[in-house]
């Protein structure tokens, strides 16, 4: 597969750091973010690479000599102009990459992905400490980028997802590049394709974080030298804290059936964000009979999710992904949805919905752990496999390092 880099940027947010290098070419850890670049690339196999360049290009190809292809800009072409001159030299899918980010990912992962939606497009989502202001990618249930809101845009509440800066691409792609100018990938390219069925969001928990601004650029130097981003590839085996969600994240109020209702618990944020900063991921595990009662709909849930998703993310805090079992197996109650009224295998105290997690995320559960209020999330954890149980996530921090 080939990839492109695109490493033609002047960098403006970060070139007081260094105005003689190319933000590409800035070097952390010990070498260039596209040594790092290259070097996770080519250890899973994809050594077909061209990196864009422009600005300072040149010190761009004297570090890598003839180890990779270069595209020179004449002029500035934006963040993906250039892809009009590779539309007769490209037949298959490819990969897209900025240069300004640093990242260690499952790139076969990534691919399955792409080719089972056949989408023209595939963007890399995840979630961030910082999604206030960040742009958020909206995706459909099958993963179909349905709306994508700028910074500047009026939010309501939203699930925290926003693009990473990794681009699977069909040549199909090319269409859209009919002649040579200035071009930028999101406004010009990806959001005209929304809700066209030809955009998909790919989202993961792995490692990818730009380094635009000196804060970040810092941030990712000790996550590197901590092992983080290595680790946080699927390819390794993850370790997770399953968080039960009404008493453990929210204040519990019974069967919650209205967003007003929902509240985070005092301190929540912040043990949240020290299981972001550490080894583990944060995943939530949630039975929701309120579905099977008819009580609440999928939207309406979504909705709550959002946002729990929006307040953690307002705090600098995330969770990973979001498990649901919306089963109820008693019948009897006026409005509820049959379909949802069976003996499932993911409705706490059983395991189902923490062992969906594992193999998702290439999960060892015998080194996470669950955190809950109740017994059945006790039970769930111990039936799962969990190496311990904490009845709150107070409880949880003096037990682990986080």
């Amino acid at each position: 597969m080939k990839i492109i880099i695109m490493a033609g940027g002047k960098g403006t947010r970060i070139s007081a750091m260094n105005s003689e290098l190319p933000k590409p070419m800035l070097p952390i850890a010990g070498k260039p973010v596209l040594e790092w670049q290259l070097d996770c690339l080519k250890r899973q196999g994809f050594d077909d690479i061209v990196i864009v360049i422009g600005h300072l290009g040149k010190t761009i190809c004297d570090h890598f000599g003839d180890s990779v292809e270069y595209f020179e800009e004449s002029e500035p072409l934006g963040t993906a102009g250039a892809l009009y001159f590779f539309k007769d030299k490209i037949k298959d899918d490819f990969l897209l990459i900025n240069g300004d980010v640093i990242f260690d990912v499952d790139i076969d992962r990534f691919y399955s992905a792409h080719k089972e939606n056949n989408a023209d497009a595939n963007i890399f989502t995840h979630p961030n400490d910082h999604p206030y202001d960040s742009g958020i990618v909206v995706a459909g249930q099958n993963g179909e980028v349905i709306d994508w809101l700028t910074k500047e845009d009026k939010r309501g509440y939203y699930k925290n997802r926003v693009n990473a800066g990794l681009h699977m691409f069909s040549p199909r792609i090319f269409t859209r590049f009919n002649e040579l100018k200035k071009v930028d990938l999101d406004r010009d390219i990806l959001k005209p394709m929304m809700g066209s069925g030809t955009l998909f969001a790919y989202d993961s928990p792995e490692y990818v974080k730009d380094i635009g601004t000196p804060e970040r650029f810092a941030e990712v130097g000790k996550d590197i030298i901590a092992g983080k981003v290595a680790a946080r590839n699927l390819l390794n085996k993850q370790k997770a804290i399953f968080i039960d969600r009404d008493g453990t994240i929210n204040e519990y109020v019974g069967f919650l059936r209205n967003v007003n209702s929902f509240t985070l618990i005092d301190g929540v944020s912040e043990i949240i964000r020290r299981i972001n900063n550490s080894g583990f991921l944060a995943i939530v595990v949630t039975n929701q009979p309120v579905i099977a009662r008819g009580e609440v709909s999928w939207s309406q849930l979504n909705e709550i999710h959002n946002k729990m998703e929006t307040l953690l993310g307002n705090e600098g805090a995330y969770v990973d992904d979001v498990f649901i079992c919306p089963h109820h197996p008693d019948k009897g109650f006026e409005g509820e949805v049959l379909k949802y009224k069976v003996d499932c295998s993911c409705r706490k105290p059983k395991p189902g919905m923490l062992l969906a997690a594992a193999e998702k995320y290439n999960i060892d559960i015998s080194q996470s752990y669950m955190v809950g209020d109740s017994d059945a999330d006790k039970f769930a954890g111990e039936n799962a496999g969990c190496a311990g149980f904490f009845e709150s996530l107070n409880e949880l921090v003096p037990h682990i390092s986080i």
